[in-house]
């Protein structure tokens, strides 16, 4: 157990993590990342490396961001930028999108085709509302 007292109490990270590792160089991985502080003890004083943390620390140190704004809650699939037309000829824009956005049912959009896009424009029902209808009522 002397062995832990020299270990960090608290993981390395940014700069002092880096600077820890080229001093570690000639040490194999499990050594580096436990004095790096990337270790856990288990029930029976064992020290257990854990180096998926360790990896994704030095990443992050390095500046290789790892999508920390996709923060999975387990359930089905994470949403992406890509839809497809259904057979229907639907093309259907997922909850996440939507909730991100802070669209609610009945929000209503105005739909302009370019050559190879389409663009969406929300309609603002208030500002609609007051000017739309007093050109219908002149016909």
């Amino acid at each position: 157990m002397a062995e832990v007292d020299q270990l960090p109490k608290e993981p390395l990270s940014g700069k002092a993590l880096l600077s820890k590792v080229k001093e570690l160089a000639d040490k194999p991985r499990r050594e580096t990342a436990k004095y790096c502080g990337y270790y856990t003890i288990t029930k029976n004083d064992q020290v257990r490396v854990n180096l998926t943390e360790f990896y994704d620390a030095l990443l992050s140190a390095k500046g290789v961001p790892l999508d920390p704004e996709t923060a999975k809650d387990g359930r089905g699939r994470e949403p992406t930028y890509r839809v497809s037309v259904h057979q229907n000829g639907q093309i259907v824009i997922g909850s996440t999108y939507t909730k991100a956005m802070g669209l609610k049912p009945g929000d209503t959009f105005e739909i302009k085709l370019g050559y190879k896009h389409i663009h969406l424009k929300q309609i603002d029902d208030k500002a609609d509302s007051n000017g739309a209808g007093a050109a219908d009522e002149e016909e």
